[in-house]
């Protein structure tokens, strides 16, 4: 047993460490939003459903020494593209830069699929074929033993990588270090693979294994096909505990940062709840799991009340216990409807198609039928319908006392239904324009009706706002949120002003702004100014250039020139300076959220060297680091010292003292945030030298990590 065990469990570290290494190379090219992660874990579920596919039919229509000849002729190819991949790209998992999403949003979804298919289509197929085809080997040889103890221990292989990656392996290796040393991982598992194939090889000789053993008649009746019915639960169970996985990974990442840390913790509480289920059968206990589910539930109520500045740890909390006690009634409910070992690869593809299902509702449906992120309301509603349909049914002697405490659950996860179904309708009055796209969901609201000092129209990506603009026609060019003339943008521009007519110069400035927002910062702009905008998302260019006639910022900017460059802002830059078309910008803005969340791939030291290329000789880059999550002072002080610049934190509060923007802002001259622009200002204005402040966290595009920048307090901002 020890050789399959070793191998069902190496491969499943294999498939399971290698999903957020991928993700990490797609992250960069394709936006950097949580949409990214969903559609890696829809060509992840369909590649493991086309592994249980093919471990199904090879089980079920070929003998076992061909079954042998096959699987290991398809190891010795997987091996084969491995080697060919890093000889071409110096990794065996890197994609190659090819894939650069350039195109619209239309396609990228097919474009990212692609790219996983060419990068690392067959060796995940072969690693998703493991489990299910060396259960039905082990169940062969050894038709006395449980194969599903070894389905727990391949699940258990999974959870060590999935925690094991952000807290050991992201934090130590770089990506390419990461790449070679799972293609070394491979070669392990491809010979533990061969192991067991020779042990069926060996036992395939005897009739044995070629003849099933005469059954009785009561073993006949058990081992029957399974009827349309347990197909049907099957794959039910198994697509909303998927679905359930995936809105909560885009709930959690879409305020903090998309990357692994946030992607592997739902995974792995996921994953933990089919090792419990399949362990044993007592530790699914509805008695325990959906009282469980009921709190919460009322803990995610609590949570969406609270809104995104809600403390990280107790959001992790709330939402990890409703995905864990979720997925349990779920995989209980699975496990209790389980086939004998006759049936398990067909059990394994039905459960397989169920993540399948899951992964396309999230990653391809809801998008088009919701346009807010219904899909989590409604996973963690059908969660409390699986757990309510059981208790309506009163079992034989059932006491007085059981009877109503059976009763209290159903009343209460009735209710939790309602509750969570509630935020699928948005009812609230002010809001005039939702839409979803790839990027996420943004809104338009109104606000303040009634009263023209505080009438405004806001614009929410996510949960949070991205700029506002006031209604009242003699109010509307004011500048407003993060861009007010005395936060570090404001005083960045009016001091590189102060400067130029100082020397005698033109004061026109040339100004980039990476993040587009409402075009708040145009209202900063002089009429001799030229404004460069780089904007993703395009539901907020048509919003701010004016659909809908809520915002009006680009239209009634003094400046003489606005462009707005559709596109990630990092791929226009490194494109416009292949083609020889440095900016010379006198200050470049890096104000990219996706809701709360900054792209870490725009915060690198290659991100910022090409920065600092697109700058005049005497630029500045200003760097909006406002977040409710993560300290980026550590990252933004490492990268002033990389490029040889001067840091100067502007922190401007509003009333009440409430934090209300944070700039860093980056000059070759040290003496640049002395000026008169800063000294007049009520801002706070820190300035570092080169050894004060935190010790500096360096991100790169091999090595970055959101675990040393986590806040223990959320910050507020608006």
């Amino acid at each position: 047993m020890a050789r399959y065990a070793f191998t069902l469990f190496t491969s499943a570290f294999l498939l399971f460490g290698v999903q957020p290494l991928v993700g990490r190379y797609a992250l960069p090219w394709f936006g950097g939003t949580p949409a990214v992660w969903t559609t890696c874990m829809l060509f992840f579920q369909g590649a493991l459903l086309a592994g249980y596919a093919y471990a199904h039919a090879s089980a079920t229509r070929l003998s076992p020494r061909r079954q042998v000849q096959l699987h290991l002729g398809l190891l010795v190819v997987a091996v084969g593209v491995l080697g060919a991949r890093a000889l071409l790209t110096g990794s065996p998992v890197a994609p190659g830069p090819e894939w650069r999403s350039t195109g619209s949003e239309a396609l990228l979804t097919g474009r990212l699929l692609a790219m996983l298919a060419v990068t690392l289509g067959l060796p995940f197929f072969v690693l998703s074929t493991t489990a299910p085809l060396l259960q039905s080997w082990f169940s062969r040889a050894r038709p006395g033993l449980s194969p599903y103890r070894l389905y727990a221990l391949s699940n258990a292989g999974s959870l060590l990588a999935l925690l094991g990656y952000p807290f050991l392996i992201e934090p130590t290796l770089t990506r390419s270090a990461q790449g070679w040393a799972w293609g070394m991982g491979f070669l392990l598992f491809t010979a533990g693979c061969a192991a067991c194939a020779w042990d069926v090889w060996k036992r395939a000789a005897p009739s044995a294994l070629e003849r099933e053993p005469e059954q009785s008649p009561e073993q006949a009746a058990e081992a029957q096909r399974p009827g349309s019915w347990h197909s049907l639960a099957w794959l039910g169970l198994s697509a909303c505990a998927s679905v359930l996985l995936l809105a909560t990974t885009n709930q959690l990442s879409r305020d903090v940062a998309a990357g692994p840390f946030l992607w592997v913790l739902p995974l792995g509480l996921y994953l933990l709840t089919f090792i419990l289920a399949f362990e044993r059968e007592s530790l699914y206990r509805r008695t325990v799991w959906v009282p469980l589910l009921i709190i919460s539930v009322g803990g995610v109520l609590r949570a969406r009340f609270e809104g995104p500045h809600w403390p990280l740890s107790f959001q992790l909390l709330v939402y990890g216990g409703a995905l864990l006690a979720g997925c349990m009634v779920c995989h209980g409910e699975l496990y209790r409807l389980r086939p004998v070992p006759r049936h398990l690869s067909a059990f394994y593809l039905q459960v397989s198609a169920g993540g399948v299902l899951g992964g396309v509702f999230v990653g391809l449906v809801a998008p088009h039928i919701f346009d807010t992120y219904g899909e989590y309301p409604l996973a963690l509603a059908a969660c409390c319908l699986v757990a309510l349909v059981p208790l309506l049914s009163s079992p034989a002697n059932e006491g007085v006392l059981q009877r109503l405490g059976r009763l209290a659950r159903v009343f209460l996860l009735a209710a939790g239904v309602v509750g969570v179904g509630i935020p699928m309708l948005d009812i609230r009055r002010e809001v005039r324009v939702t839409a979803r796209n790839f990027y996420g969901v943004v809104q338009v609201l109104e606000q303040g009706v009634g009263d023209p000092e505080m009438h405004l129209f806001a614009l929410k990506h996510g949960t949070t706002t991205h700029g506002f603009q006031l209604a009242e026609p003699s109010r509307r060019h004011r500048p407003t949120a993060y861009f007010t003339p005395d936060s570090g943008l404001g005083l960045a521009i009016a001091e590189q002003r102060r400067l130029r007519e100082a020397e005698g110069l033109s004061p026109a400035l040339r100004i980039g702004v990476l993040g587009l927002g409402v075009g708040t910062s145009t209202a900063l702009a002089k009429a001799s100014d030229a404004v460069r905008f780089y904007e993703i998302n395009p539901a907020v260019i048509a919003l701010a250039q004016g659909e809908g006639g809520y915002f009006s910022y680009l239209r009634d900017t003094p400046a003489r020139v606005v462009e707005v460059v559709q596109g990630d802002a990092r791929i226009s830059l490194e494109q416009e300076l292949e083609r020889g078309e440095a900016q010379g910008f006198d200050v470049l803005a890096l104000d990219v959220f996706s809701s709360d969340a900054i792209p870490m791939h725009l915060l690198t030291r290659e991100a910022m060297a090409l920065y600092r290329t697109h700058l005049a000789p005497r630029g500045v880059l200003a760097l909006h680091i406002s977040s409710s999550h993560l300290d980026l002072q550590p990252v933004t002080l490492a990268h002033a010292r990389e490029l040889g610049m001067h840091a100067t934190l502007v922190l401007t509060r509003s009333q009440g003292d409430t934090l209300r923007s944070a700039w860093m802002i980056l000059s070759p001259d040290a003496n640049f945030s002395r000026g008169d622009s800063f000294t007049r200002t009520a801002s706070r204005v820190h300035r570092f030298e080169a050894t004060d402040g935190p010790p500096p966290i360096l991100w790169t595009d091999e090595h970055h990590s959101v675990l040393p920048v986590l806040r223990r307090e959320p910050r507020e901002r608006e």
